[in-house]
């Protein structure tokens, strides 16, 4: 007979995962389920909001991401009407507990560059831990309003419905042959096209001795939080809480976790682009610049695509940005790396200090252009974007004065900092796709 770990003997190994009663739509009442999910709630602005709550009266927005009114009360507000909604869905048999407790193999199918490309995780209950301990190694500093907003969202309906999203190393891909191996053959009990064109599919794996070998396997490993901080360390004081009640099994986090090695794992570089600079000249940051790095002309700004490539090829040997200012793209490549210890903090790691983001920031924004640490967290002179063409149009439109084309951060880059106890700079990664909202639910209060 095979017995699966238990919450308080896992808390001996590692990385602690769990199976669990996952909450999923009843397809018998909710017939087209691209209609009730959401992506991420921390990437939906107001009209994408409104969308959705106007998609489907049961759409997990009510859940996630409730709508705020002024005449909102501390006994009636979007926490509250989240518990309502949630408990109602139960009733109503809207939302249908698993029967056993599960682990989700997880697959998402989409386009890079053309190509369809498949990423492949595992959604588990992961047993939240203090940083310090080294189970769980975050990359990205937090703030502290988002983390009030998913608190209170946590006291009032005791669940998870936006996943954390966790790396692990396994370059013996076990786990992913142990949970590929036990649904063979077998169709996936979720499978959704959503707006973006990608697919999703699930399968629920229910076989203790399934879960038993995946939870041996993944005893050993350290987790990396790719995307979810803020989630993680609410989750973490909320179990905190639960515990000083006298509650010690609130203290896992609906999680979905992912192979460094797997062929789908896709981080995409976030461009920046620069305004609001008084009394800004083209002329004399060129001039600046060209004591640091060696600068080249670019001669068509309308072949983006080429000018990325280019870009990731000179990457590869040395620090190198893409600049656009006056209708003309750049290549800046760093022309002795011996300058970086002038300009980048001497407290921060060296996997830190390596990386493209943490140079452009310092020694460009920073040393050249004024922009500071707190400006850049306040995003006066700055804005953000995955798109190059919408960098160039920005700068086209007068809407700002200049754009940064940067390589994406690599994984391996991202997992150094972690292990080096450092957090990397603002906006330095964004894995794709992102996780979808409202497949798999994690309440608490179901055993």
């Amino acid at each position: 007979m095979v017995t699966t770990y238990t919450r308080r003997e896992l808390s001996k190994l590692m990385a602690n995962i769990i199976a669990f009663k996952g909450l999923r739509y009843n397809s018998e009442k909710i017939t087209n389920l691209s209609s009730v999910v959401t992506p991420p709630y921390d990437i939906i602005d107001e009209t994408a909001q409104a969308k959705y709550y106007a998609e489907h009266p049961a759409n997990i927005i009510r859940l996630e991401l409730g709508l705020t009114f002024p005449q909102d009360t501390p006994t009636n507000n979007r926490y509250t009407r989240a518990k309502n909604y949630i408990d109602k869905w139960l009733e109503e048999e809207i939302l249908l507990p698993e029967q056993l407790p599960s682990l989700y193999l997880y697959e998402q199918e989409f386009l890079n560059q053309g190509i369809r490309t498949i990423r492949t995780g595992f959604i588990c209950g992961l047993k939240v831990e203090p940083y310090e301990k080294g189970t769980i190694l975050p990359h990205e500093e937090t703030l502290s309003k988002p983390k009030a907003d998913r608190l209170q969202l946590m006291r009032s309906t005791h669940s998870n419905f936006s996943s954390i999203f966790g790396l692990y190393s396994d370059a013996e891909r076990t786990v992913d042959l142990i949970m590929k191996d036990a649904v063979k053959g077998k169709l996936p009990d979720i499978e959704i096209v959503d707006e973006a064109d990608e697919t999703h599919r699930i399968w629920v794996i229910s076989d203790p001795e399934v879960i038993q070998t995946v939870q041996s396997a993944m005893a050993d490993k350290q987790i990396f939080i790719a995307d979810g901080h803020h989630r993680y360390e609410t989750a973490l004081e909320y179990a905190n809480e639960m515990q000083e009640q006298g509650l010690p099994d609130y203290d896992y986090v609906l999680t979905t976790l992912v192979n460094l090695f797997d062929e789908g794992l896709l981080v995409l570089p976030t461009h920046r682009v620069v305004g609001n600079i008084k009394s800004f000249s083209s002329a004399k940051l060129l001039k600046q610049l060209n004591k640091l790095f060696d600068i080249d002309t670019y001669p068509d700004k309308n072949n983006l695509e080429e000018f990325m490539k280019e870009l990731k090829l000179r990457g590869t040997k040395q620090h190198v940005f893409g600049m656009y200012v006056d209708d003309t793209l750049y290549f800046l490549q760093l022309k002795d790396p011996q300058t970086l210890e002038q300009y980048l903090p001497q407290e921060r790691s060296d996997a830190w200090r390596n990386l493209d983001v943490a140079i452009l920031d310092n020694m460009i924004l920073d040393n050249i252009l004024g922009i500071g640490t707190q400006e850049r967290k306040n995003q006066d002179n700055l804005a953000y974007s995955r798109s190059e063409q919408w960098v160039i149009e920005q700068i086209d439109n007068k809407q700002y004065q200049l754009g940064f084309l940067i390589n994406a951060t690599g994984v391996d880059e991202i997992v150094a900092v972690a292990r080096a106890r450092d957090k990397m700079p603002q906006k330095s990664t964004y894995f794709y796709p992102k996780l979808i909202t409202g497949l798999i639910i994690n309440n608490l209060d179901i055993r």
